[in-house]
């Protein structure tokens, strides 16, 4: 019987010479260029389900990675914790094609606050630098792009019923981003420090606030279960994304509530290993 594809690419006797380790392994071209960056607990363990990639659809992946690869390196790590954070590193700075989760920056979006003129604008974006020039305070990165969009529209839906949204003939000169929103309204600015607490997750209390002014308005009440489902968007975000989000800046020794897009994901890392208690979604 002929030896396997993965054997004849990198080296029969390869996974017998490989500690049971925690290793980053990158599969590259014939160029050099990293088609694909890894991290494994154990290395020959994990390189070993390469090699015996079957023609079952969840093995697709790894059967192209094997076919198009003309090299395999592996670096060995001190720990796991090292081994994903080299992962996340390589991952962020080479962004190698077969690679999607961390890959791409798209996938942490911010809120961002500011007031101007009597205004006061609320922003979701990727493209925080887009919009430099507005003095935003931002809050994020979150890792949920839905979950987030669906907070900033459940909170413009909620300030619109209480404040006076500007109508677009008077934003002209907002920057207009492609996959961003840009809001301003007026007579909202006395709910903003709660919000603001709100999203960078240190206390519900702006929700709270939001609720009871809403009770005063006639219209609101006429439409409780689209404020209900409003408000209830917003404490879920609170829960999972904004409150974890400051646990782990905290735990870094960071004040604020913003953690940039390339930053991200090694805090959530260290934190993670760093915390006993059971992980939770959203990260």
């Amino acid at each position: 019987m002929g030896l396997k594809r993965f054997d004849r690419k990198f080296g029969a006797g390869l996974l017998d010479e490989l500690p049971a380790t925690p290793a980053v392994y990158l599969f590259k071209d014939a160029d050099g260029e990293v088609l694909y960056a890894g991290k494994a607990k154990n290395v020959r363990r994990r390189l070993q389900t390469y090699r015996n990639a079957s023609r079952r659809k969840a093995h697709r992946k790894m059967r192209a990675l094997v076919r198009e690869a003309a090299t395999l390196e592996v670096r060995l790590q001190p720990s796991e914790r090292d081994a994903l954070l080299a992962e996340n590193q390589l991952i962020r700075s080479l962004r190698p094609r077969y690679n999607v989760d961390g890959a791409y920056s798209f996938l942490y979006p911010a809120i961002g606050i500011a007031t101007r003129r009597g205004q006061a604008l609320f922003c979701f974006t990727t493209r925080i630098d887009a919009f430099a020039g507005l003095e935003m305070r931002w809050h994020g990165t979150f890792r949920s792009r839905h979950r987030t969009r669906e907070a900033f529209e459940a909170l413009i839906s909620l300030l619109g019923r209480l404040g006076h949204p500007e109508p677009r003939s008077r934003t002209r000169d907002l920057p207009r981003v492609r996959g961003s929103r840009i809001v301003a309204l007026r007579r909202v600015e006395s709910l903003l420090p709660g919000i603001e607490q709100l999203l960078a997750g240190r206390s519900p209390e702006g929700l709270r606030d939001l609720s009871s002014r809403l009770l005063e308005k006639p219209d609101a009440r006429a439409e409780a279960a689209e404020v209900g489902e409003d408000l209830r968007t917003l404490e879920t975000f609170f829960r999972r994304d904004a409150q974890r989000l400051r646990r782990v800046l905290q735990a870094a020794g960071r004040t604020g509530s913003y953690a940039s897009q390339d930053e991200r994901d090694a805090l959530f890392i260290a934190f993670d290993r760093s915390d006993p208690s059971p992980r939770r979604s959203g990260g």
